[in-house]
């Protein structure tokens, strides 16, 4: 799972990680790979071996994404938030040009189709609901625009990959 991890007061590092075996992580930091042993001690106590170092972690959840980490004496306040919450949180700086197409992230069912072609949408709204592994997962639009496709209907199996629709911006739509 890969990570954009920021100090409050500033600075960011994006984390991936890795579990290669029971208790082994790799670590990657920025493009540099580590590997970690890690266990946990207590509630919020980490003991980590890398490269023959050992150190011990302090970590103190402060809501939904927020970390305050004691190690070696420092104190750093983290915040982590993982690529696919940041993407649908709406986040990432993206610029965005042209027709946009959207795709299944996931094998599963149509249950819903709340859009019709030459429908004006906003960035955000709901267009598709798929159901995957018992959940429902609402499908939005990624720009204000209008709908020009729907590639879809309610009850279709879509996997991976497959489109589901495509919105044209606003002032793009002919």
């Amino acid at each position: 799972m890969n990570y954009e991890v920021s100090e409050k007061k500033g600075g960011c590092v994006r984390v991936g990680l890795r579990e290669i075996g029971e208790g082994v992580y790799e670590v990657t930091l920025d493009g540099e790979t580590f590997r970690v042993d890690a266990a946990r001690n207590s509630r919020s106590v980490y003991s980590l071996i890398e490269a023959g170092r050992q150190f011990e972690a302090m970590v103190d959840e402060q809501g939904t994404h927020g970390f305050d980490v004691t190690v070696g004496g420092r104190l750093f306040h983290l915040e982590a938030v993982d690529e696919r919450t940041k993407r649908l949180s709406g986040q990432a700086a993206q610029v965005v040009t042209g027709p946009q197409n959207v795709e299944a992230e996931m094998p599963g069912k149509v249950v819903e189709v709340t859009a019709a072609v030459g429908d004006t949408v906003a960035q955000g709204q709901g267009l598709i609901v798929i159901e995957a592994m018992k959940m429902e997962n609402q499908i939005v639009s990624p720009i204000d625009g209008v709908v020009k496709q729907v590639a879809v209907s309610e009850g279709e199996t879509v996997e991976a990959g497959s489109p589901l629709f495509t919105v044209e911006p606003a002032a793009d739509a002919s």
